[in-house]
């Protein structure tokens, strides 16, 4: 009889790697870019309710869920958003698009709500090349945001 519980579970393709990999190295990126040093702390202001919190608490919020892969990697998608509005307010998308509209203005917020309707599928070598492109533009943050600090 066959258990179902000695199966191994189905290897993760090459392809949701680097997808997993690009979805750290920019949320790490979206978070660098929002935030300022102030007094020698890295801090940054969430997109929903506007508060000032240390950059240690911030999450890559996205506007148009991650699921739609045409605005997963969408820089006017993502912005840095309080762990409290991204995880337990279900994004808090009602002050997130408010702060959106203040941020990117309203056409580039309708232009991104019409984007994520289209089908987009990346291919392996783009997805390195992202991850390679991101991964300089993290690098060249830290050093601007840490000021010789100690890098995370």
């Amino acid at each position: 009889m066959w258990n179902y519980r000695n199966k191994k579970p189905a290897k993760r393709g090459a392809r949701s790697k680097l997808v997993e990999k690009l979805d750290r190295v920019f949320s790490e990126y979206i978070r660098l870019r929002d935030s300022f040093n102030t007094q020698g702390c890295i801090m940054f202001r969430c997109i929903s309710c506007g508060k000032i919190k240390p950059y240690s608490e911030a999450d890559c919020g996205h506007y148009v869920n991650r699921g739609h892969m045409a605005t997963r990697f969408d820089e006017d998608n993502c912005h840095a958003q309080c762990r409290s509005c991204n995880r337990f307010d279900e994004g808090n998308i009602y002050n997130y698009r408010r702060g959106l509209v203040e941020k990117i203005g309203e056409n580039r917020v309708l232009l991104l709500e019409s984007k994520k309707h289209n089908m987009v599928k990346f291919t392996d070598f783009e997805l390195e090349a992202l991850i390679a492109d991101y991964k300089k533009r993290v690098k060249l943050l830290k050093e601007e945001k840490l000021c010789g600090k100690e890098k995370r």
